[in-house]
């Protein structure tokens, strides 16, 4: 049974009340049509408890806009959502053309910071977060009276005599619930070894980023990626208002697991609005992702915090190779990359 605004209604009873199922929830695809993002196909998923987001297929089916209840929860930068034809994959290029929004995926074979890897020039981030989708597709799929909406895309980062990897996301939200599940499916059709480098780049701003904001974390130990982030430590799960001529801070949270594998990690912003606070959480398993990343940039007009799910640090392939701790997709391997996300208003 759905609940929708205080009414528990059976699918029948939804059917009765409405037109079509789009009156209260649904998938709708569009494109976008103005500047650089001429040409950008974009996905507007939507449900009765105020979940509103936008998918990319264009931009490896990451997502832009997020909004909860009125409320916008992603940073969005002033580049926009540009086509990837626009893309410099070289070097800090892929700064020129991020519209950060509230999930980039960075991988599959190069997570970080620009390197020459035996004569392989990879940019920041890897290639993922610019490559077009294919078989995009969305429907409702009904369980008895229980409705859930999805999205599902895949995409290839291959070359001529190098990789061959398949990337299949399905995003699903039921109708009535401030929840979304992100299903990630990575596969090696080719027959050698690949480098694989997974991160999540999830990106918070204002409202729900704020001084009163905190990121709270199970048990853990928490190293600074550098000098920078070390004199910023102590405070590493709070935040300010913006400050002028503010650095980046990096932080590398190695978390406990609960009794099942699994980890929790909450945004919480508990002074939000006179009505109370809100919040995001993450659940994953840690085997999955071993780094919880930390990106804190709370900067004028640069405000954001970056919460990075990650099988690699941020230095880069050569960095990781280098340190013993390359991860590798062997040929016809499959790995599933589940991911549940929670948006909720706290008392």
């Amino acid at each position: 049974m759905a609940k929708l605004w205080g009414k528990t209604l059976s699918r029948l009873e939804i059917m009765r009340r409405t037109g079509d199922l789009s009156q209260v929830a649904g998938v709708t695809p569009c494109e976008l049509s103005d500047g650089v993002e001429r040409g950008v196909r974009a996905v507007r998923m939507y449900n009765a408890a105020g979940l509103d987001f936008t998918v990319l297929p264009d931009r490896g089916l990451g997502i832009v806009q997020l909004g909860y209840q009125g409320a916008q929860l992603s940073y969005l930068s002033g580049v926009g959502s540009a086509h990837p034809a626009f893309t410099y994959p070289f070097g800090r290029g892929w700064l020129r053309t991020w519209p950060v929004g509230f999930l980039t995926t960075c991988g599959l074979t190069q997570v970080g910071a620009p390197c020459n890897d035996d004569g392989e020039e990879l940019g920041l981030h890897g290639r993922v977060g610019s490559l077009p989708a294919s078989n995009v597709h969305w429907g409702e799929t009904w369980q008895g009276d229980e409705c859930t909406l999805w999205l599902e895309g895949t995409l290839r980062e291959t070359a001529v005599f190098g990789e061959n990897i398949r990337f299949t996301r399905r995003f699903s939200i039921p109708i009535d619930g401030a929840c979304l599940r992100i299903d990630d499916r990575i596969e090696n059709l080719g027959f050698q070894p690949a480098p694989h480098m997974f991160l999540q780049h999830f990106n918070l701003g204002f409202p729900l980023l704020d001084a009163a904001t905190r990121l709270e974390l199970p048990a853990c130990t928490t190293h600074p990626r550098d000098e920078e982030a070390r004199q910023g430590l102590g405070q590493c799960l709070e935040f300010s208002a913006p400050q002028a001529g503010y650095r980046e801070q990096v932080f590398y949270h190695d978390l406990e697991p609960d009794s099942q594998g699994m980890v929790e990690v909450r945004l919480v912003n508990p002074a939000f609005d006179s009505q109370g606070g809100l919040g995001v959480s993450w659940r994953y398993a840690k085997q999955d992702y071993p780094f919880l990343i930390e990106w804190k940039m709370t900067g004028e007009g640069m405000y954001v915090v970056g919460v990075e799910p990650s099988n690699s640090h941020v230095s880069g392939r050569v960095w990781e190779r280098e340190h013993g701790s390359l991860q590798m997709i062997q040929p016809r391997e499959v790995r599933n990359y589940p991911l549940e996300i929670e948006f909720f208003r706290t008392s």
